[in-house]
């Protein structure tokens, strides 16, 4: 199966916005263009990465059509086994770096979705809807009501907790990335996996809808919650990816701060309604503009091979940023950090060994390593 270059493209742009959270300059900091740029990579880029893991579950699974008996089997297998993989993977690097790694929560993302692998590009774009509207309520109140010696009840016989920050509540419900809102991203990126993005129709129809969704729900936030509704945590001075608790009603530890007229809000993060259906819509926009990019432009996407690269071996760039990190002694979500230069080395150096990488191997250093953990998978019958 050939690589969807426009997806690669996307998801190296993830990669790029996280990196521009977790080591570029505090939004309070910025001017101008960096003033976009740096809001825009907030929230969004890891909204971005979620949709793309939905889509790229589907590519094991079978993208335009499921596949069936034992091939339908391995491919289920071979999610799970990614799964807990990912699992151990975050629970690792959170002992280090604290409850920002995303790693962890996309296993839990990888196995509630097992269900869903089967479903038509319709039904798993109405679940998505569905997870959108009715999650981030459900969350509130489960928080709401969520007191701190049955958090502390919970987290006293959760092993994970024990190991890192990220215990089993925190995947759940109280955490960065919440599974109870998240899922609607990892289902909106297999909804769209399952289209024919390559016609132009598709295209058209996509671009469309994402504009309609960013729009709409941003633009209605803004009327119903004010000037500050798209109020970014960036704006305090603090990377809203710093090793340090969520600042959304999601996390338990804040909650008695926030009202429901919180759910009117759709900054970063906030894990509201709006929030999240604006930010599928911008994922969709970054997607399909990637993709028509990649298919109409071949010169540009000549050019762009070493960035594609970096979207080929994205799990390597993702981790290899924060060993890095402790490696130089740069620190993440710090308000003092004004400087755009750490950020841009690190996205010149990403580029630079995926380029180089991508000559002599097929696949990243830690894809190849999951792929070979998944192998057990093809001896199901």
């Amino acid at each position: 199966m050939g690589r969807l270059v426009g997806v690669d493209l996307a998801r190296a742009l993830a990669v790029f916005g996280m990196y521009i959270v977790h080591i570029g300059p505090a939004l309070s900091a910025t001017t101008g263009a960096g003033t976009w740029v740096r809001y825009l990579a907030d929230g969004h880029s890891s909204v971005l990465f979620a949709t793309l893991a939905g889509f790229s579950l589907m590519l094991i699974a079978g993208r335009r059509e499921p596949k069936n008996g034992p091939a339908g089997r391995q491919a289920r297998a071979r999610i799970a086994i990614r799964a807990l993989v990912l699992l151990a993977l975050g629970t690792a690097l959170a002992m280090e770096y604290g409850g920002v790694i995303i790693l962890g929560f996309y296993g839990v993302y990888f196995l509630l979705a097992l269900p869903l692998l089967r479903l038509s590009a319709k039904t798993l774009a109405i679940i998505a809807a569905g997870l959108a509207l009715v999650t981030p309520q459900l969350a509130f109140v489960l928080n709401s009501r969520l007191s701190e010696s049955v958090q502390q009840s919970i987290n006293a016989y959760d092993p994970l907790k024990k190991l890192s920050e990220v215990g089993v509540l925190d995947l759940l419900l109280t955490g960065f990335y919440p599974t109870i809102t998240w899922m609607s991203f990892v289902v909106a990126g297999m909804a769209l996996a399952r289209l024919d993005l390559s016609a132009v129709s598709v295209q058209r129809r996509l671009a469309a809808l994402g504009a309609a969704l960013t729009a709409g729900a941003y633009g209605l936030s803004l009327l119903l919650a004010g000037k500050d509704a798209l109020r970014s945590m960036a704006e305090d001075g603090k990377s809203s990816a710093g090793f340090e608790k969520a600042s959304s009603f999601a996390s338990g530890s804040i909650k008695r701060h926030l009202s429901a007229s919180d759910l009117l809000s759709a900054g970063p993060h906030s894990g509201t309604p709006f929030d999240i259906i604006g930010s599928v819509g911008v994922a969709i926009l970054v997607i399909v503009g990637a993709t028509v990019l990649m298919d109409r432009l071949p010169q540009l996407r000549r050019l762009a091979k070493p960035v594609i690269a970096v979207g080929t071996m994205s799990l390597t760039a993702y981790v290899g940023h924060f060993l890095v990190q402790s490696m130089v002694g740069i620190p993440a979500g710090e308000s003092s950090q004004t400087s755009w230069i750490p950020v841009l080395t690190f996205i010149l150096g990403a580029i630079v060994f995926a380029a180089v990488w991508s000559r002599f191997f097929r696949r990243g250093p830690l894809e190849a390593l999951l792929n070979a953990a998944t192998q057990p998978a093809k001896y199901i019958r």
